[in-house]
């Protein structure tokens, strides 16, 4: 489908950046940087460095800096403006959050999306404006990184994490084939929905050949898709988005294979959203946390109804519901599919099946990934806990963190520096809620993630800052302010 936007404003976005600049003047942001400076062997040490310049790790740099923790970078692997799902595989014609969140604006109105969008193109245009273009958010992100002039890396790639000192870890990153070490004392895992992980794909799709699918998360060549059949498995929000696109790239037809008996109607968490569960969420017990998570994972999110519409408005789309795919074979050029309901053939598969923590996927985490705790490790849940009757694999493998979303060990002692590095991605959801990935209430997770990194260096350096107080003496008195006088005579 065609992106376009509305007529802009001549000087609107350049009065709006006045503006935000002002505000943050008033609010003395960010304030200035207090940390002392480190370096081991006559190298630089960054006091955090944030992997992932999308919209989770911009939030939490802009924190970073408003606590006057300015000696950190964000690194992306990806190219300028094409930081995280938007213009990349998100083919979703607009967000499916509602335009007025005020979303990773960190507390300041100016840099709300509604703000950036008014002063571009105008109040009008602004009431006009239903959902967000996913394109147009992508703008606005690349935006706030420019008016808060966040330190973002592009091209960047981390392929380990290890111990370097005590309280100092090293990195080693790729860029343009040139390999380095970066030194630093926090590391942010700003890296999404399958920042700990991948793509899932299930074992029956994953055994063919690779040029028959792809997973919904993976470039697809959708012209290639022109007169071809092609199914879809999954019935989410992102089965709806490929599928939608298939069929607009002229796929001659696509099916839609859903195991379900039905689509999911009632998003359960958006629902009950509220900064009780914002900020609530993360003080649970174990057992409520995993109830309310098992039965919103049991009930599903459902697909937005204008992504399902865009699909169905097609007379050559079919959704097939109670339709599991038993096994899978080749017939000649096509992929026959074998299901409850009978068999069928095509020519591509696209796989809308998800992600999953897997951290023996990811090299880069390779030598922390055993000695990481997760909720499987220490906590079973109760029946009442279980509404769905059985233990969720997804939360049982979700990583068990510490209140500034840093990774916990296993066993005691196996590996200190875990708690060095922190889990912002939506891996995080079970011990924190959401707060590290989606739109709502990222604001409010990256402010708990600035604020125990803050505590966590003074608490370290202590030492230090105990003597710059003894050491301090710049006066404020000259002494020329009184003279001392005797006590008044009695009588």
């Amino acid at each position: 489908m065609t992106f376009s936007q509305p007529p802009e404003i001549p000087g609107g976005l350049a009065g709006l950046e006045s503006r935000v600049r002002q505000d943050l003047a008033w609010l003395d942001l960010p304030t200035c940087s207090w940390v002392p400076e480190r370096s081991m062997d006559g190298r630089h040490v960054l006091d955090v460095v944030v992997v992932g310049g999308g919209m989770a790790g911009l939030t939490a740099s802009g924190y970073l800096r408003r606590y006057g923790l300015l000696n950190h970078v964000v690194l992306d692997q990806a190219p300028a403006g094409q930081e995280g799902p938007w213009v990349t595989y998100a083919r979703m014609t607009t967000l499916r959050s509602p335009k007025t969140l005020s979303g990773p604006c960190m507390g300041l109105p100016g840099l709300t999306f509604r703000a950036w969008y008014e002063a571009r193109f105008g109040t009008v245009a602004w009431d006009g404006l239903d959902k967000i273009p996913r394109q147009t958010w992508m703008v606005y992100l690349e935006w706030l990184r420019h008016v808060l002039d966040l330190p973002v890396r592009n091209g960047v790639t981390l392929t380990n994490v290890a111990r370097a000192a005590d309280g100092v870890l090293a990195l080693t990153v790729v860029q343009d084939g040139v390999t380095e070490t970066l030194l630093c004392r926090h590391l942010v895992l700003a890296t999404g929905r399958d920042g700990l992980g991948g793509s899932y794909v299930p074992p029956v799709i994953a055994g063919l050949p690779r040029d028959y699918w792809r997973h919904s998360a993976d470039p697809i060549d959708f012209a290639a898709l022109k007169n071809r059949r092609v199914v879809v498995v999954g019935a989410g929000a992102s089965a709806m988005d490929n599928a939608a696109t298939a069929l607009e790239a002229g796929a001659a037809r696509v099916d839609m294979v859903i195991r379900r008996a039905t689509l999911p109607a009632v998003n359960k968490f958006t629902g009950i959203g509220s900064m009780g569960v914002v900020q609530g969420f993360v003080g649970l017990p174990d057992g409520w946390k995993w109830r309310f998570m098992d039965t919103v994972l049991d009930a599903q999110t459902p697909p937005p109804r204008p992504s399902v519409l865009r699909v169905s408005s097609h007379p050559n789309a079919f959704f097939h519901l109670s339709c599991p795919i038993d096994r899978l074979e080749m017939a000649g050029n096509a992929v026959r599919l074998h299901t409850p309901r009978g068999v069928m053939e095509t020519d591509f598969i696209i796989a809308a099946t998800g992600f999953c923590a897997d951290m023996s996927r990811r090299p880069e985490l390779a030598a922390m990934a055993p000695h990481i705790r997760l909720w499987k490790d220490r906590f079973t849940p109760a029946a009442q806990d279980m509404p769905s009757g059985h233990v969720s694999a997804e939360l049982a493998t979700s990583p068990d963190l510490g209140p500034g979303f840093e990774f916990l060990e296993k066993v005691p002692g196996s590996c200190p520096w875990l708690k060095y590095v922190h889990c912002f991605c939506f891996p995080a959801t079970l011990s924190h809620g959401k707060v590290s990935g989606d739109i709502p209430a990222i604001s409010d997770g990256a402010e708990r993630l600035a604020r125990h990194i803050t505590r966590a260096l003074f608490v370290e350096d202590r030492e230090t800052h105990y003597a710059n107080l003894v050491a301090f003496d710049t006066p404020e008195l000259r002494g020329d302010e009184w003279r001392d006088t005797p006590l008044p005579a009695i009588g």
